[in-house]
Protein backbone atom coordinates (compact mmCIF):
# COMPACT_ATOMS: atom_id res chain seq x y z
CA UNK A 1 0.00 0.00 0.00
CA UNK A 2 1.00 3.50 -0.64
CA UNK A 3 1.76 5.62 1.89
CA UNK A 4 -0.41 8.22 0.34
CA UNK A 5 -2.95 5.81 -0.33
CA UNK A 6 -6.69 6.73 0.88
CA UNK A 7 -5.04 10.31 1.62
CA UNK A 8 -7.15 13.43 0.47
CA UNK A 9 -4.47 15.80 -0.90
CA UNK A 10 -5.72 19.50 -2.30
CA UNK A 11 -3.87 21.45 -4.15
CA UNK A 12 -4.27 24.86 -5.46
CA UNK A 13 -2.94 26.22 -8.79
CA UNK A 14 -2.76 22.20 -9.97
CA UNK A 15 -3.61 23.14 -13.81
CA UNK A 16 0.00 23.72 -14.92
CA UNK A 17 3.45 24.69 -13.32
CA UNK A 18 4.96 23.23 -10.76
CA UNK A 19 1.30 22.76 -9.12
CA UNK A 20 0.51 20.23 -12.12
CA UNK A 21 3.76 18.13 -11.26
CA UNK A 22 3.28 17.70 -7.56
CA UNK A 23 -0.37 16.60 -8.70
CA UNK A 24 1.26 13.69 -10.78
CA UNK A 25 3.50 13.25 -8.08
CA UNK A 26 1.24 12.62 -5.52
CA UNK A 27 -1.46 10.60 -7.99
CA UNK A 28 1.78 8.25 -8.85
CA UNK A 29 1.43 7.70 -4.75
CA UNK A 30 -2.08 6.95 -5.18
CA UNK A 31 -3.62 9.98 -3.07
CA UNK A 32 -7.00 11.49 -4.35
CA UNK A 33 -5.82 14.37 -5.71
CA UNK A 34 -8.70 17.61 -6.01
CA UNK A 35 -6.89 19.94 -8.79
CA UNK A 36 -7.87 23.53 -8.33
CA UNK A 37 -7.60 26.20 -10.64
CA UNK A 38 -9.70 29.04 -12.08
CA UNK A 39 -11.29 27.56 -14.60
CA UNK A 40 -13.13 23.90 -14.23
CA UNK A 41 -12.86 22.74 -17.52
CA UNK A 42 -8.94 23.30 -16.62
CA UNK A 43 -9.10 21.54 -13.29
CA UNK A 44 -11.54 18.62 -14.60
CA UNK A 45 -9.15 18.01 -17.62
CA UNK A 46 -5.98 17.39 -15.23
CA UNK A 47 -8.39 15.35 -12.83
CA UNK A 48 -9.16 13.15 -16.07
CA UNK A 49 -5.62 12.99 -16.77
CA UNK A 50 -4.79 11.58 -13.52
CA UNK A 51 -7.68 9.18 -13.03
CA UNK A 52 -6.86 7.33 -16.41
CA UNK A 53 -2.57 7.58 -15.82
CA UNK A 54 -2.85 6.73 -12.38
CA UNK A 55 -6.23 4.34 -11.48
CA UNK A 56 -7.17 6.83 -8.80
CA UNK A 57 -9.79 8.73 -7.63
CA UNK A 58 -9.88 12.74 -8.16
CA UNK A 59 -11.71 15.57 -8.90
CA UNK A 60 -11.35 19.25 -9.88
CA UNK A 61 -12.64 22.13 -8.50
CA UNK A 62 -12.64 25.59 -9.93
CA UNK A 63 -12.08 28.78 -7.35
CA UNK A 64 -10.83 32.23 -7.29
CA UNK A 65 -8.29 31.76 -4.25
CA UNK A 66 -8.25 35.48 -3.74
CA UNK A 67 -11.91 35.78 -2.94
CA UNK A 68 -12.83 34.51 0.82
CA UNK A 69 -16.39 33.41 -0.06
CA UNK A 70 -15.26 31.03 -2.98
CA UNK A 71 -12.74 28.99 -1.29
CA UNK A 72 -15.45 28.87 1.47
CA UNK A 73 -17.58 27.64 -0.83
CA UNK A 74 -15.09 25.03 -2.62
CA UNK A 75 -13.96 23.61 0.58
CA UNK A 76 -17.40 22.96 1.82
CA UNK A 77 -17.63 21.26 -1.87
CA UNK A 78 -14.89 19.23 -1.23
CA UNK A 79 -14.98 18.29 2.54
CA UNK A 80 -19.20 17.06 1.82
CA UNK A 81 -17.93 15.08 -1.04
CA UNK A 82 -14.59 12.99 0.49
CA UNK A 83 -15.11 14.17 4.32
CA UNK A 84 -11.85 15.05 5.03
CA UNK A 85 -8.50 16.89 4.11
CA UNK A 86 -5.05 15.41 5.11
CA UNK A 87 -3.03 17.39 2.93
CA UNK A 88 -3.14 20.71 1.76
CA UNK A 89 -0.51 22.43 -0.79
CA UNK A 90 -1.11 26.33 -0.98
CA UNK A 91 1.07 26.20 -4.70
CA UNK A 92 -1.54 29.61 -6.39
CA UNK A 93 0.28 32.03 -7.21
CA UNK A 94 0.73 35.05 -9.99
CA UNK A 95 3.62 38.02 -10.65
CA UNK A 96 2.89 41.61 -11.17
CA UNK A 97 6.64 42.55 -11.84
CA UNK A 98 7.64 46.20 -11.55
CA UNK A 99 10.05 48.70 -10.15
CA UNK A 100 8.09 49.62 -6.52
CA UNK A 101 7.91 53.78 -8.38
CA UNK A 102 6.10 52.49 -11.04
CA UNK A 103 4.06 49.65 -9.39
CA UNK A 104 0.12 50.70 -8.84
CA UNK A 105 -2.26 49.77 -6.33
CA UNK A 106 -3.24 47.21 -8.33
CA UNK A 107 -0.27 45.33 -9.46
CA UNK A 108 0.25 45.59 -5.56
CA UNK A 109 -2.82 43.96 -4.20
CA UNK A 110 -3.46 41.92 -6.82
CA UNK A 111 -0.21 39.68 -5.93
CA UNK A 112 -0.72 39.93 -2.41
CA UNK A 113 -4.32 38.64 -2.33
CA UNK A 114 -3.92 35.78 -4.61
CA UNK A 115 -0.58 34.97 -3.06
CA UNK A 116 -0.83 35.77 0.95
CA UNK A 117 -4.79 36.29 1.19
CA UNK A 118 -5.65 33.04 -0.42
CA UNK A 119 -3.50 30.66 2.13
CA UNK A 120 -5.48 32.46 4.94
CA UNK A 121 -8.86 31.81 3.40
CA UNK A 122 -7.63 27.79 2.64
CA UNK A 123 -6.15 27.49 6.11
CA UNK A 124 -9.20 28.60 7.66
CA UNK A 125 -11.36 26.41 5.57
CA UNK A 126 -9.63 23.12 6.55
CA UNK A 127 -8.19 23.38 10.00
CA UNK A 128 -10.97 22.59 12.00
CA UNK A 129 -11.61 19.43 9.58
CA UNK A 130 -7.82 18.91 10.54
CA UNK A 131 -8.12 19.34 14.44
CA UNK A 132 -10.89 17.35 14.64
CA UNK A 133 -9.16 14.30 12.60
CA UNK A 134 -5.84 15.19 14.76
CA UNK A 135 -4.01 15.18 11.93
CA UNK A 136 -3.04 17.49 9.01
CA UNK A 137 -0.01 18.50 6.54
CA UNK A 138 -0.16 21.85 5.69
CA UNK A 139 2.09 23.05 2.56
CA UNK A 140 3.11 26.30 1.45
CA UNK A 141 4.96 27.26 -1.88
CA UNK A 142 7.02 29.54 -0.94
CA UNK A 143 9.84 31.20 -3.81
CA UNK A 144 13.45 32.17 -3.29
CA UNK A 145 12.60 35.64 -4.06
CA UNK A 146 10.45 35.74 -0.42
CA UNK A 147 13.56 34.57 1.25
CA UNK A 148 16.26 37.39 -0.18
CA UNK A 149 14.07 39.71 -2.16
CA UNK A 150 14.21 40.36 -5.92
CA UNK A 151 14.55 43.64 -7.88
CA UNK A 152 11.08 44.15 -9.63
CA UNK A 153 9.23 42.21 -7.15
CA UNK A 154 8.34 44.34 -3.92
CA UNK A 155 4.47 42.77 -4.05
CA UNK A 156 5.66 39.56 -4.94
CA UNK A 157 8.79 38.92 -2.50
CA UNK A 158 6.44 40.64 0.24
CA UNK A 159 4.22 38.05 -0.43
CA UNK A 160 6.12 34.97 -0.57
CA UNK A 161 7.90 36.29 2.79
CA UNK A 162 4.38 36.48 3.96
CA UNK A 163 4.23 32.92 3.47
CA UNK A 164 7.12 32.05 5.93
CA UNK A 165 5.27 33.77 8.90
CA UNK A 166 2.03 32.95 8.37
CA UNK A 167 3.24 28.94 8.31
CA UNK A 168 5.37 29.22 11.48
CA UNK A 169 2.55 30.48 13.13
CA UNK A 170 -0.33 28.32 12.18
CA UNK A 171 2.55 25.53 13.36
CA UNK A 172 2.78 26.62 16.91
CA UNK A 173 -1.09 27.24 17.03
CA UNK A 174 -2.15 23.39 15.67
CA UNK A 175 0.86 21.35 16.31
CA UNK A 176 -0.65 20.28 19.76
CA UNK A 177 -3.44 19.12 17.21
CA UNK A 178 -1.74 16.86 15.02
CA UNK A 179 -1.31 19.55 12.19
CA UNK A 180 2.15 20.37 10.54
CA UNK A 181 2.43 23.29 8.38
CA UNK A 182 6.18 23.75 6.09
CA UNK A 183 7.38 25.65 3.28
CA UNK A 184 8.90 25.15 0.14
CA UNK A 185 10.93 27.81 -1.13
CA UNK A 186 11.62 27.17 -5.19
CA UNK A 187 14.29 28.46 -6.76
CA UNK A 188 14.12 29.42 -10.62
CA UNK A 189 12.59 26.05 -11.71
CA UNK A 190 11.79 24.62 -15.45
CA UNK A 191 8.43 25.96 -16.59
CA UNK A 192 6.39 27.76 -18.78
CA UNK A 193 6.95 30.81 -16.80
CA UNK A 194 10.82 30.77 -17.12
CA UNK A 195 11.00 30.05 -20.42
CA UNK A 196 9.85 33.12 -21.29
CA UNK A 197 12.93 34.64 -19.63
CA UNK A 198 15.30 36.07 -21.62
CA UNK A 199 18.06 33.77 -22.35
CA UNK A 200 20.88 35.70 -20.90
CA UNK A 201 19.10 36.64 -17.92
CA UNK A 202 18.71 33.08 -16.98
CA UNK A 203 22.15 31.74 -17.83
CA UNK A 204 23.50 34.26 -15.26
CA UNK A 205 20.78 33.39 -12.35
CA UNK A 206 22.58 30.18 -13.34
CA UNK A 207 26.19 31.47 -13.14
CA UNK A 208 24.78 32.68 -9.37
CA UNK A 209 23.59 29.23 -8.49
CA UNK A 210 26.28 26.74 -6.49
CA UNK A 211 24.65 23.55 -8.76
CA UNK A 212 24.64 25.83 -12.10
CA UNK A 213 21.55 25.06 -13.50
CA UNK A 214 17.58 25.24 -12.63
CA UNK A 215 15.53 22.98 -10.82
CA UNK A 216 13.11 20.83 -11.97
CA UNK A 217 9.33 20.13 -11.20
CA UNK A 218 9.97 17.25 -10.02
CA UNK A 219 12.68 18.95 -7.20
CA UNK A 220 9.34 20.63 -5.91
CA UNK A 221 6.94 17.64 -5.61
CA UNK A 222 9.76 15.70 -3.94
CA UNK A 223 9.89 18.12 -1.08
CA UNK A 224 6.63 18.66 -0.90
CA UNK A 225 5.55 14.71 -0.71
CA UNK A 226 8.22 14.68 1.79
CA UNK A 227 6.96 17.04 3.61
CA UNK A 228 3.50 15.16 2.97
CA UNK A 229 4.43 12.05 4.44
CA UNK A 230 4.89 10.20 7.96
CA UNK A 231 8.29 10.68 7.32
CA UNK A 232 7.73 13.83 8.53
CA UNK A 233 5.86 13.75 11.41
CA UNK A 234 8.32 15.66 13.42
CA UNK A 235 8.85 18.23 10.90
CA UNK A 236 7.41 21.71 11.20
CA UNK A 237 7.37 25.18 10.74
CA UNK A 238 10.56 24.74 8.52
CA UNK A 239 11.08 26.52 5.53
CA UNK A 240 12.66 23.80 2.81
CA UNK A 241 14.81 26.11 0.20
CA UNK A 242 14.90 24.33 -2.81
CA UNK A 243 16.85 25.72 -5.28
CA UNK A 244 20.16 24.87 -6.15
CA UNK A 245 21.66 26.32 -3.09
CA UNK A 246 21.11 29.66 -4.62
CA UNK A 247 19.70 31.60 -1.58
CA UNK A 248 22.43 30.36 1.23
Amino acid sequence: MSKFENKIVVITGSTRGIGLGIAHSFAAEKATVVVCGTKQDACDAVAETLRTTYGIASSGQAVNVSSADAVNDAFKAVLAKYGRVDVLVNNAGITRDNLLIRMSDDEWTDVLRTNLDSVFYTTRAVIRSMMKQRSGRIINISSVSGLMGNQGQANYAASKAGLVGFSKTIAKEYGSKGVTCNVVAPGFIQTEMIDALPKDYLDNIMSQTPLKRLGDVADIAGAVLFLSSESAAYVTGQVLAVDGGMSM
